[in-house]
């Protein structure tokens, strides 16, 4: 198995950035392996205090002193954040940039430039994401690989065509938003039944949560988990015939739809 690089920089040392240095650190690489660059001082202070890790205003020193770099700015930065960086001997870049294509990325940092593309999620923050990872069909496997092992400090890793990262972005990367509206309505659904307000959402937490352990770690499809809870004429089917009629699967059907529509429109294929 290919290890980790010996050394990983972040260009933007915003949330997600500080989500994968973590990660690493968790993985076992060492501070001094580890380096961000970040317009904002406070930022870079807060960095190096909370990681121990080095900290520049200068992307370049970070493009020039790592194997591996993740491109963490703001889709409105990335020009600027690119400017500076080398185009011999640069690194391996992995971005997390949402909706920046890979050829956006090659027309910036060089048509040789090595690129991964990674669509993560905010659950990283905590250890417990999920990303879905594309490269050029030329990349070696080993530098892919080596991209995977890094992602995979903050969670789980899947690998698919560039193309498919559209609707990734509308499931899984804006997915979590989707979750925590459902726990809200859900929350305030039990205190118009009378629940406390911090039950109410204790109780909504910890279902959405231990649902899906319990699915992730069965193995059964979701479907088949849904009906062993449904007895015939019970409370459970009670609901669930309130949901549908109330328009859930269509909903979240449209959801995923315009979150992937808004993601290819800033790839500029809107």
């Amino acid at each position: 198995m290919t290890a980790l690089p010996k050394s990983v920089g972040t260009i933007g040392a915003g949330n997600m950035a500080e989500a994968i240095l973590r990660g690493l650190l968790r993985a076992g690489m060492q501070p001094d392996q580890l380096i961000a660059s970040d317009p904002d001082p406070a930022r870079r202070e807060h960095i190096a205090q909370e990681l121990g890790v080095r900290t520049t205003e200068s992307n370049r020193d970070v493009a020039s002193s790592c194997e591996l770099v993740v491109l963490a700015v703001k889709p409105a930065h990335l020009e600027a954040a690119t400017a500076e960086l080398p185009r011999e001997g640069a690194p391996l870049y992995v971005s997390i940039i949402a909706g920046c294509r890979l050829a956006t990325l090659r027309g910036l940092l060089g048509k040789n430039a090595r690129i991964v593309r990674v669509m993560p999620n905010t659950p990283a923050l905590i250890g417990a994401g999920i990303s879905a990872l594309a490269s050029d069909g030329d990349l070696p496997a080993q530098e892919v690989e080596q991209a995977t092992n890094v992602l995979a400090a903050v969670g789980r890793v899947v690998h698919l065509p560039e193309p498919l990262l559209d609707a990734v972005t509308g499931l899984s990367g804006s997915g979590p938003a989707y979750v925590y509206a459902f726990i809200e309505a859900l929350t305030e659904a039990g205190v118009r039944e009378g629940l406390p307000a911090g039950i109410a959402q204790e109780l909504a937490a910890e279902t959405v949560l231990g649902a899906a352990r319990l699915l992730r770690e069965s193995g059964e499809q979701p479907a088949l988990l849904r009906e062993r809870v449904t007895s015939p004429g019970g409370t459970t089917l009670a609901g669930l015939s309130a949901l549908e009629q109330g328009g859930l699967r269509a909903a979240v059907f449209e959801a995923v739809r315009a979150a992937s529509a808004r993601s290819r429109e800033l790839g500029g294929d809107g």
